[in-house]
């Protein structure tokens, strides 16, 4: 009979034997690679559809119906919906639809020289971004609105970057972070050099830039200082092609075309952008008035097909 007490010389060599007798199980027990991410979330901005007038509610089951998931919404159509309904209705039809609002696009004039109208702008620039916290939406756009016109003044940077700063902690006490904006065709903010230079000098953890493959042809940045911007800069990409008929001086919002559908290098921008820590939101944004006369879904879903493609075909 054996010993009921087990040798040194027993105990190890069972102990060596262990991982054969469990077999696969000491395999699985091993920890998991994480799973990758997605590099690109794929998103509508409203502006693609505006021109059928859905209002808030149909824009966005109009994007859902497509296979979008995420959205960015104008603040506009989504204050005319919320004079008869509430931001908690908003947010449950947000909900039920499976959707995420990235961003939002609103035209609050917080940049300006004059210092009352700027302040009505912080003013509606807050009113609005309490309004898009009780959505769920974390981000809103903060163009140079105001400061755009060819007559408008040309702002100091470092002022720029002082307001700036404000506007960011407006978005630290709502939750919603302002995206500074570049505007190609603007008077201010309409290169990257200017927008990056703003938001580092803004000093504020916070800073993130809203830029756009229309924008930087417009404005003639090019592509080139896009690896300057670094990748935390960046959240969320105005995606959208443009004819290559069309000089940067001729060129409008209304020319913006389908992605693939026009000579912007994409697939180059993209491949600066993306950033292995977090998904970019790349988010279709046209005001193609040849698409506004097509049916809207036709628009959404062919939208939708292209964005596919194009996060697809990234490599």
């Amino acid at each position: 009979m054996p010993s009921p007490n087990p040798t040194r010389r027993q105990t190890l060599a069972a102990l060596t034997a262990l991982p054969a007798v469990l077999g696969t199980k000491a395999t699985a027990a091993q920890p998991n690679e994480p799973a990758k991410t997605a590099p690109f979330t794929v998103c509508l901005n409203m502006s693609t559809i505006m021109g059928h007038k859905l209002g808030f509610i149909g824009e966005l089951e109009t994007a859902a119906r497509a296979g979008f998931r995420s959205v960015e919404v104008w603040v506009g159509t989504m204050q005319e919906y919320l004079k008869t309904n509430t931001p908690a209705q908003a947010r449950r039809r947000i909900s039920d639809l499976g959707l995420t609002v990235e961003n939002a696009i609103g035209f609050a004039p917080w940049i300006v020289d004059d210092a009352e109208a700027r302040q009505r702008g912080l003013d509606q620039m807050k009113r609005e971004m309490d309004q898009l916290a009780q959505l769920g939406c974390k981000r809103v756009a903060a163009p140079p609105i105001g400061a755009h016109t060819p007559t408008a003044p040309i702002i100091n940077l470092h002022r720029a970057a002082e307001r700036y700063r404000t506007l960011l902690e407006l978005g630290v006490q709502t939750g919603v972070n302002p995206q500074l904006e570049l505007w190609g065709f603007a008077k201010n903010l309409n290169r990257v050099s200017d927008v990056l230079f703003v938001a580092a000098e803004a000093g504020h953890p916070n800073a993130r830039l809203l830029l756009d493959v229309y924008h930087l042809y417009k404005g003639e940045s090019g592509t080139a200082a896009l690896p300057l911007v670094g990748k935390p800069a960046i959240e969320v990409f105005h995606v959208n092609d443009y004819p290559a008929t069309l000089l940067p001086a001729q060129i409008t919002d209304a020319d913006r075309v389908y992605p693939g559908d026009g000579v912007a290098p994409i697939k180059a921008i993209l491949k600066q952008i993306q950033d292995p820590a977090k998904p970019i939101v790349i988010s279709l944004e046209v005001f193609n008035k040849g698409y506004y006369a097509q049916p809207a879904d036709v628009v959404a879903k062919t939208a939708f097909q292209k964005m596919s493609n194009l996060v697809r075909n990234d490599k």
